[in-house]
């Protein structure tokens, strides 16, 4: 939902911080801080309590494009696509963004046979705005991967929450996501032999970084597989430096290799948070590494984050 989108932009990027097997860890606690009844409604479950509440608001908001993109997203889960589509064209019309063709609350809308005018109409409009996309179509399946990779966040979020996370239903969602995360990397795999990586001037930032989370819930072998491919686009200013590093590390930790960049770190079960740096490849080199890719010294980024680190002793 568009008032949680930089929230779960973040626990993405986070999500790749874990050490983890292709099973993804539990999803992230709803939104700290101010949470209207409607949100709050919707993260627990209660969508059709949610849309209810979202209507209210519309009533009291009228035109108010966040609140419009939300009741559209619960719509959605509740299966009304038609009433899903109308808000979500109004958001069109007032605030177009590229969020609803990534989106896994707008599911049930994406599969409607009207999903790909609505799709165009706002690709004509993001295209009006800014530089064309020269490849939409690509654009456009790199999209749909992207809101596959994040379908059963939600489902598991309020299972681990009302369950536990060792209830065997969250147990069956996470294999679940194991199944799309094969799936989807086939997909992309296919992508990938006849396009080759995208690129942001080719398809846009947002879906440039479907293919980084994809890969980045895959394995060691396709990891390595096109790691060059991505480290060839980022030189050339078509990719994430930060998002090359993620993999670049997730990518030698999945092979029982130290870590180059310093952006993964354990996860301590019993905190239930990260708060140690994985083994670092070479601590001399660190920071010349991390500024090739545009991120900040290391010392700076643990001072922020909390994560406990113990340089090796001289001679070590």
């Amino acid at each position: 939902m568009k008032t949680e989108k930089a929230f779960v932009l973040t626990f993405l990027m986070m999500l790749t911080f874990f050490v983890q097997s292709q099973i993804p860890p539990p999803p992230p606690p709803p939104p700290s801080g101010s949470v209207n009844r409607a949100d709050s409604l919707f993260n627990e479950g209660n969508v059709e309590g949610a849309v209810v509440e979202y209507a209210r608001m519309l009533i009291a908001n009228p035109g108010d494009p966040k609140i419009t993109y939300n009741y559209a997203c619960a719509l959605s889960r509740a299966n009304n696509t038609d009433s899903a589509l109308k808000y979500l064209y109004l958001v069109l019309e007032s605030d177009p963004s590229v969020a609803p063709l990534t989106d896994p609350d707008l599911l049930h809308v994406r599969e409607d046979k009207r999903w790909g005018d609505f799709e165009n109409s706002l690709i004509s409009r993001l295209n009006a705005k800014g530089p064309p996309l020269k490849d939409p179509e690509y654009a456009k399946a790199l999209w749909r991967l992207q809101c596959m990779d994040q379908y059963c966040f939600y489902e598991t979020g309020i299972a681990v929450r009302k369950l536990g996370p060792g209830s065997p239903v969250v147990a069956a969602l996470r294999r679940l996501q194991a199944m799309i995360n094969e799936k989807n990397l086939k997909e992309l795999e296919d992508l990938l032999a006849t396009r080759g990586w995208p690129k942001r001037s080719q398809v846009g930032q947002a879906a440039a970084g479907a293919a980084f989370f994809i890969l980045q819930h895959s394995n060691a072998e396709a990891q390595e597989k096109y790691i060059g491919m991505f480290e060839k686009c980022c030189r050339e200013n078509e990719g994430s430096g930060q998002q090359y590093a993620l993999m670049f590390d997730r990518m030698r930790m999945n092979q029982n290799k130290p870590q180059r960049f310093g952006t993964h770190t354990y996860l301590d079960p019993r905190a239930g948070r990260a708060n140690e740096l994985y083994p670092l490849e070479d601590e001399a080199r660190v920071d010349e590494w991390r500024k090739e890719m545009g991120l900040e010294p290391l010392k700076e980024y643990l001072a922020r984050t909390g994560i406990q680190y113990k340089p090796a002793a001289p001679g070590k």
